[in-house]
């Protein structure tokens, strides 16, 4: 969700401005998604390289992250949205990991759409993590492992691959966001930044999606042969 600071700074506002309005965008994309029937959807708000940013930026984004807590869980439950959270959440505030903790676990059994914040989040931090809960738990596979076998312990074991990765903001990279688990992803990148990212941008690249041939190592031959 790239842009924030960018839309502030072009209407002669602070940068927090932008970040309220992105989670307004944020609302806007979960109603969008669980309308569409899409079941999983991951927003990468806070990376681990984020602390760089001045510090009072960092602090005021805490601020936002608690207060975009405290009044939307409640509205995604009552909407059947389950809540998820991956990354290192050690360095936050306590009262922001209770929220947390306590968000998962309100919204645990709700069926309609899983909702998933990478926060404090990294790729390589993911893999490294899981490598080491493996080693810890299966001690057994130090000479050696699978994919299979590090899959259960990677961030978001319980959700599928993603079939479709969204940059907004006209970056055109990944950022060290899911790299494990985007291997076969499809790419879209827009230059719409993440506060005017609405529901018709959010079709735009679901018709794109839908517009390429996606073979996993076949040719297309085969897919029609499989159809």
């Amino acid at each position: 969700m790239d842009g924030n600071g960018r839309w502030a700074k072009r209407r002669l506002l602070p940068r927090i401005e932008g970040h309220r309005r992105g989670v307004e965008a944020v609302r806007d994309v979960i109603r969008s998604c669980a309308d569409m029937g899409v079941e999983y959807l991951t927003l990468f708000a806070f990376s681990s390289e984020n602390w760089r940013r001045p510090q009072e930026e960092v602090s005021l984004l805490m601020q936002l992250f608690v207060m975009a807590l405290e009044r939307e869980v409640i509205k995604l439950h009552e909407n059947e949205i389950r809540f998820k959270v991956i990354g290192d959440l050690t360095p936050f505030e306590p009262r922001l990991q209770q929220l947390i903790h306590d968000g998962e676990a309100l919204t645990a059994k709700n069926p309609r759409l899983t909702l998933t914040i990478a926060a404090n989040y990294g790729g390589r931090w993911d893999i490294l993590q899981a490598a080491n809960r493996l080693l810890v738990e299966r001690p057994e596979l130090a000479q050696g492992f699978t994919e299979e076998d590090l899959a259960p312990f990677l961030s978001m074991a319980y959700a599928p691959e993603p079939d479709l990765f969204i940059r907004t903001g006209g970056e055109q990279r990944i950022s060290n966001f899911l790299l494990w688990q985007l291997a076969y992803s499809e790419l879209y990148f827009t230059d719409t930044l993440w506060p005017d990212f609405d529901t018709k941008s959010l079709q735009a690249a679901i018709d794109s999606y839908q517009n390429r041939e996606r073979r996993f190592g076949r040719t297309s031959e085969q897919l029609k042969d499989n159809a």
